[in-house]
């Protein structure tokens, strides 16, 4: 389907941004656009990827004429681009709603206006049963595009809800590493916290799973798995056969839930197994009484991953050898 195609990336310099940008390059797209307000990056990527398929365009998802004047002739939109970190949302709530809310509205309007064909919202764990800011203003987004699904328009809108992309910004995998190698030691917010992770690579195979099979109003969740924070702290201490290493309790930051979850309890009426890799979130589904949902999706206390299954994680992802 990306076949001679032009694809919009909004937010593309981020992680998740990068490795979509890898795997599209590999389905012969005819032009890349990658839309976001980080000069830096935006120069490091055009360094790192040297393809004439990429074009970079600074701009703010807030500006909602910029926004417009770079979806003219695309064909495809990845909306990635959003204010992410738990703290930082809740100590800027208005600042994440310009973002994250109106900033989504924004790249509705720009697509239904340009007749893209189809608009893919990346969600996040964080908006099924939000208690922050990130998590609220996600979760309305996401109420955002499966409403713009039902305007009429032949633009097709849909979500994919995921957990945590291992190695990406804010991730706790390379400020535990960073720890130990500085300081010999680890900072944990709380030794019972557990967070669903998978591989950047994983996760955009998915996406762009999701993409091609999906009609348009759905929420398709990644089935991820579950650890414990405190087992992926212990696991990189003996990798790196690090001795006599202190493990501090600092407490959990504003907003930060001990559990996550991928599916809220009021959703699971309506979600159904799609595939292996995808549960599909739809009100089509909403008669449904005989949810066959992994229990790990609505309860990461359900099943967790051993020690050895994260380190096997770790070294799918190219973070450990």
């Amino acid at each position: 389907m990306f076949t001679n195609a032009t694809i919009l990336i909004t937010g593309g310099t981020g992680s998740w941004g990068i490795e979509l940008i890898k795997q599209l390059l590999l389905l012969d797209p005819r032009k890349i656009i990658i839309f976001s307000r980080n000069e830096n990056r935006q120069v490091m990527m055009r360094r790192n990827f040297e393809d004439t398929r990429l074009q970079f365009n600074i701009g703010d998802i807030r500006d909602e004429s910029a926004l417009s004047a770079v979806c003219v002739g695309v064909d495809y939109v990845f909306h990635l681009a959003a204010l992410k970190h738990v703290p930082v949302c809740e100590e800027n709530p208005l600042e994440s709603i310009k973002t994250n809310i109106v900033g989504t509205q924004n790249v509705i309007e720009a697509s239904i206006k340009n007749q893209v064909k189809k608009v893919i919202y990346v969600s996040t764990d964080k908006a099924a049963d939000p208690a922050n800011t990130y998590g609220m203003t996600k979760a309305l987004g996401e109420k955002l595009i499966l409403c713009a699904n039902e305007l009429g328009s032949p633009t097709r809108f849909l979500c994919i809800r995921g957990g945590n992309v291992l190695g990406s910004s804010g991730s706790v995998l390379p400020i535990f590493i960073k720890q130990l190698e500085e300081e010999n030691q680890i900072r944990i917010t709380d030794k019972k916290m557990t967070r669903y992770f998978v591989t950047p690579q994983q996760a955009i195979k998915t996406l762009l799973q999701a993409t091609e099979l999906g009609n348009g109003g759905e929420i398709f969740v990644m089935h991820m798995n579950a650890c414990n924070i405190l087992d992926l702290a212990e696991v990189l201490i003996e990798y790196f056969h690090k001795k006599d290493v202190h493990i501090l309790e600092i407490g959990a930051r504003a907003g930060e839930k001990t559990h996550e979850v991928l599916i809220a309890e009021n959703e699971i009426p309506m979600a159904t197994v799609f595939n292996k890799d995808l549960i599909k979130i739809s009100s089509s589904n909403s008669t449904n009484q005989n949810s066959t949902v992994p229990a790990i999706l609505i309860d990461t206390k359900q099943k967790l991953m051993t020690k050895q299954e994260i380190k096997e994680l770790l070294i799918e992802g190219g973070f450990l050898k």
